[in-house]
């Protein structure tokens, strides 16, 4: 499945698949410890959610731990 990031604001992103908002992609806390959390923008069954999504939220340490969640999802 084809992810990719589109840039919203500096640490905000959509996440798109097949071209279709999915999620969003936001980066909070300090520059020493952030956290990056993927979230479905529709809360859907289990069964029905996208790749990658075996929750409804993500965190990850990194944008680029991210995008390889994401299946290497580019911007």
């Amino acid at each position: 499945m084809p992810y990719s990031l589109s840039r919203l604001a500096p640490g905000s992103y959509d996440v798109l698949l097949d071209g279709v908002i999915i999620a969003s992609l936001v980066r909070s806390g300090t520059t020493s410890n952030v956290t990056w959390t993927a979230e479905l923008l529709m809360d859907v069954h289990p069964r029905s959610r996208p790749a990658s999504f075996t929750e409804a939220e993500h965190a990850f340490g990194s944008l680029e731990d991210a995008q390889t969640w994401l299946d290497g999802a580019e911007i």
